[in-house]
């Protein structure tokens, strides 16, 4: 955040509501000197949206604006506004609606701006607020750095429920933190849709969001979703942009060599909080207890949101796919660095793994061996294991471990 206020004129700090991100605002704005406005606010937020332009020209020295997609007209008279005076860190924006999904605006802050990503609470955060990037450090790092203890089963549901939203995490009692959960969707649903579009039946979106909770981790299927909800694909395609620009979805798109071919394989869809969907599925921790094991789309969707989380900040540059063949052979997750180089991730929620587990991951490797890096299958075991080389099996508690160990990862028996 400080190198970015230091070199580029405007700042969006962008990611779902009640992540923190109003707060963190408010301490920069007290230790730089900033003036403080919200589009919260019913009276900036008329002022703002009578004379944009207006607005804009009465600001002087550096801004914080909260909230900013209340008023998203105000872009064009801040772009306007970068062009004339070029200053670094004259706006830093807060945004709870990802607006440069919205082609218009994100062209006019093309340049002028640089987009900061704040996701939940991840499982590091948590444990110790340590701010060592975890998937850099899977994508290619020592992994004898990993975590001494897997998950006890009690604790693994316990994180799995709680997701990463600061007052989810808060509430230990189940019942309040899913009262937390249906404010947060029915505010969010309410307030957040009126304002960034009109629905013909704004009573209609949450059905597609539960529906898309008991898709989490698969593959994104318009044709199927329409049978099931009665929606036609375009109605459905128009929600589900809206409940992406809210961060209550995300689409992990197709790996493929050919760029062209990975804007026409079928995404992934996840929801980004495990909390949130397992609110959303009438998951709790008698249900999961009940269970012979943990759901797998459950165990996967928190590894993928933990994956997002790190690679807010991750240094390599990491960007995040998924690997399907026309054969069905697949892998949950790839993470790809600017080179084009690529580590596989399988997401197992046994407590073991044998030589099956790596079948996609070897296929990966064998079809893109100067691309391979690395392939990881994480499992809810308490070993740090090798099958070879190249492959290993990591335990999920990797993504919270606040005791590295210096353990060399254990050979897998021939």
């Amino acid at each position: 955040m400080a190198e970015a206020l230091a070199d580029t004129p405007g700042v969006l700090l962008n990611g779902a509501c009640q992540t923190g991100k109003s707060t963190l605002a408010q301490m920069l704005a007290a230790r730089d000197g900033r003036r403080y406005l919200t589009l919260d606010d019913r009276v900036a937020r008329v002022a703002a949206r009578s004379d944009p332009t207006g607005f804009i020209a009465g600001l002087s020295g550096p801004v914080v604006m909260d909230e900013i997609q209340r008023v998203p007209e105000l872009f064009l008279d801040i772009k306007a506004a970068v062009d004339r005076d070029r200053t670094p860190g004259r706006f830093l924006l807060t945004g709870s609606a990802n607006v440069l999904l919205l082609p218009s605006i994100a062209d006019s802050l093309a340049g002028r701006m640089q987009t900061l990503a704040l996701w939940p609470l991840s499982n590091a955060e948590q444990a110790d607020g340590a701010v060592h990037n975890r998937a850099d450090a899977l994508f290619d790092g020592t992994l004898s750095a990993g975590p001494r203890a897997p998950y006890g089963h009690s604790q693994f549901i316990t994180t799995l429920l709680q997701g990463g939203f600061p007052e989810a995490v808060a509430r230990t009692a189940t019942r309040r933190r899913a009262a937390w959960f249906e404010s947060y969707v029915d505010t969010i649903l309410q307030r957040d849709v009126r304002d960034l579009a009109r629905l013909e039946q704004p009573t209609e979106l949450p059905n597609p969001l539960q529906m898309l909770a008991a898709r989490s981790a698969t593959l994104l299927n318009f044709a199927e979703l329409s049978r099931a909800s009665g929606l036609t694909q375009t109605t459905l395609k128009r929600y589900f942009s809206l409940l992406e620009m809210l961060f209550l979805v995300v689409r992990i798109p197709a790996w493929a060599r050919n760029a062209g071919k990975r804007l026409v394989k079928a995404p992934k869809v996840f929801l980004p909080d495990s909390g949130m969907l397992a609110w959303l599925s009438d998951m709790s921790p008698e249900k999961l207890q009940a269970l012979p094991g943990l759901p797998g789309a459950l165990v996967e969707t928190w590894v993928a949101a933990e994956l997002l989380k790190h690679l807010a900040f991750s240094q390599r540059g990491l960007s995040l796919w998924h690997y399907r063949t026309q054969t069905d052979i697949e892998v949950d997750v790839v993470l790809e660095d600017r080179q084009g180089r690529l580590t596989g991730i399988e997401v197992k929620a046994a407590a073991s793994v044998d030589g099956s587990s790596f079948k996609g991951l070897r296929h990966l490797q064998d079809t893109e061996p100067e691309r391979f890096r690395r392939g990881v299958v994480q499992y809810g075991g308490s070993e740090l294991v090798a099958f070879s080389e190249r492959l290993f099996a990591v335990p999920l508690s990797w993504w919270c471990a606040n005791e590295p160990s210096t353990r060399t990862p254990s050979p897998h028996p021939a």
